[in-house]
């Protein structure tokens, strides 16, 4: 049994609650310019989880500084997803962009105190002059420019008088520290564009690395627990606080991301998945946004849990896909009901056995869970099993259905196949049975055993369904996560088109049907369909066919190995 790993944030925030905190205070401060995946889960995870174990607050913040790539949509997502994922921030829910009049009036106070300077440098000459590590910089001509020429020409900015690019707001700091995020770095930038929360009023924007530390200083934030990447940022963030002498300001705490195998989590490639059409948009269950993972039918839980027992590190790590599936599994097999159902359907008709008798035998709703009941399925002369159940000429250990060979049907009768019946292509068509009446338990009365069991529905009763079989985007186990060093801007039409993409990341099985109780199934029954794996509902599936569209959520084979 897999127990949740332990992490090194619990010790920081043990020892500042024993010192100098009354009350830990956490926030999860998406950007709403995409949406949250699995990578974003364990980020919500740590923040609300610290949260509730120390008897804290954890807000939720949206960090929306950059109106050129966000919008409502992906507030109301994000919202949506950790609602969903089990959370509530209460009252708490915070926007930078309620912030942008502080923030405006901090940026005046740093150029009033000689700490920031307005620099009419393009983007590429800024780039250009701040050196390489090792390196130093180049001070820009605009760096002694007066505070009060720096003053009028940010209010000028502020206006609306000069076009996106003329000028920007840099802080005053060290164009020769080795640390590149202190090289005079960019405060405030002109956008002439609407803002989806604040609308026309500004057409100057405060760059994330300005705005980020003043809200949680602003809302009191305890501890700010953030990826690796941004542990080169602290100081800057402390630069900021100190000279807009901010007293309340938060212990930063950085841990790596995890990358989970056979998966794409960068929100760039997602977006190329999305806009050139690999996938059915951000939601396609094969995708790990929360919103793919919802609708492929993963319990809440699962995600909650795998985020709990891979823990948290200063090293990168890579997760294997088989642990999240592991987890999907431990969370649907006490709770969901074990039907029928056939994918791949082949008729065998029971030569033997009555032609209109319908009987209705027992079969248990969980093998695992006795609380779940029972219930009658129907059995008739003419059912259907797997094609796959089926082999003329089978090898050794095959334990199915084959001429001559006896098994067991599923909660019925032992049958043998006396004969394949194929079309004029030589496929074969259905199969001629015949079934022992005596072997209704399970194990005739001459003590017999056989070693296979096979699943079947009935063919007057079964329910027509469409499968959907889900396996893993990326074949080679390598995950795509945001690299600032990527350039290969091609990379699905290059190697990842060719190469790395799953072919066979889904199969759709048109012909499948399924017992009758399958019919009235919503999006929120969780199904085990036997030997075939786990299913739900797929509602949005549904209402563009004319048949009950079933996703499989995961096998039930697994390949992970607990330790």
């Amino acid at each position: 049994m897999l127990q949740e790993t332990g992490n090194f944030i619990r010790q920081f925030i043990q020892e500042d609650l024993k010192g100098r905190l009354d009350e830990l205070h956490t926030r999860f401060p998406p950007e709403p310019n995409g949406y949250l995946h699995i990578g974003s889960a364990k980020a919500v995870y740590i923040n609300f989880e610290m949260a509730k174990l120390y008897g804290g607050k954890c807000n939720l913040r949206f960090d929306d500084t950059n109106p050129l790539k966000e919008e409502t949509r992906f507030v109301e997502a994000i919202k949506e997803d950790i609602k969903w994922l089990g959370y509530d921030w209460e009252d708490r829910l915070f926007f930078a962009s309620d912030y942008f009049d502080i923030f405006y009036e901090c940026a005046v106070k740093l150029i009033k105190k000689g700490f920031a300077y307005v620099c009419e440098l393009s983007q590429d000459e800024v780039r250009a002059a701040r050196g390489a590590v090792g390196e130093p910089g180049r001070e820009s001509p605009f760096r002694s420019r007066p505070a009060d020429e720096s003053l009028a020409l940010f209010g000028r900015m502020k206006s609306g008088e000069f076009p996106d690019g003329a000028m920007t707001l840099r802080a005053k700091i060290d164009m020769a520290s080795p640390n590149m995020n202190m090289r005079d770095p960019v405060v405030y930038r002109i956008m002439h564009r609407a803002h989806y929360n604040t609308g026309d009023k500004w057409c100057i924007y405060p760059m994330y690395d300005f705005a980020h530390p003043l809200e949680d200083a602003i809302e009191g934030i305890t501890h700010s627990m953030c990826s690796i990447e941004f542990e080169d940022n602290r100081p800057l963030y402390d630069w900021y606080l100190d000279h807009l002498d901010f007293e309340a300001r938060p212990r930063q705490i950085e841990f790596a991301k995890s990358a989970v195998s056979h998966t794409v989590m960068g929100k760039r490639y997602l977006t190329k998945l999305v806009e050139e059409g690999r996938v059915d948009g951000w939601d396609d269950p094969r995708m790990v946004t929360l919103r793919g993972m919802k609708r492929r039918g993963y319990p809440p839980a699962a995600i909650r849990k795998f985020a709990g027992i891979t823990g948290v590190s200063k090293a990168q790590s890579k997760i294997e896909f088989s642990l999240l599936e592991h987890c999907v599994r431990e969370s649907l097999k006490a709770d969901s009901k074990v039907v029928m159902a056939v994918l791949d359907p082949l008729k065998i008709i029971i030569e033997n056995y009555p032609e209109n008798k319908t009987e209705w035998l027992k079969i248990e709703n969980n093998p695992e869970n006795e609380c779940m009941g029972s219930r009658e399925v129907p059995f008739t002369r003419e059912l259907f099993i797997e094609r796959a159940d089926f082999m003329e000429n089978p090898p050794g250990k095959f334990f199915r259905l084959s001429p001559g060979k006896e098994v067991r049907l599923k909660g019925a009768y032992y049958i043998t196949c006396k004969e394949a019946i194929k079309d004029g292509n030589g496929k074969i068509t259905r199969l001629i049975c015949t079934h022992d009446p005596e072997t209704k338990s399970g194990s005739g009365f001459d003590g017999r055993k056989v070693k296979g069991t096979l699943h079947w529905v009935s063919a007057a009763h079964a329910v027509p369904i469409i499968a959907r079989l889900y396996d893993t985007l990326v074949t080679d186990g390598d995950a795509a996560t945001d690299d600032e060093n990527e350039t290969d801007e091609n990379m699905f039409t290059s190697s990842w088109g060719t190469t790395r993409l799953n072919p066979d990341s889904l199969i759709i099985m048109p012909e499948a049907c399924g017992e009758p109780c399958v019919a009235g199934a919503d999006a929120n029954d969780r199904f085990q369909f036997m030997r075939n794996g786990y299913f739900c509902l797929d509602e949005a599936y549904t209402a563009e066919s004319d048949k009950p569209v079933f996703n499989r959520i995961v096998t039930l084979k697994s390949s992970f190995k607990p330790v």
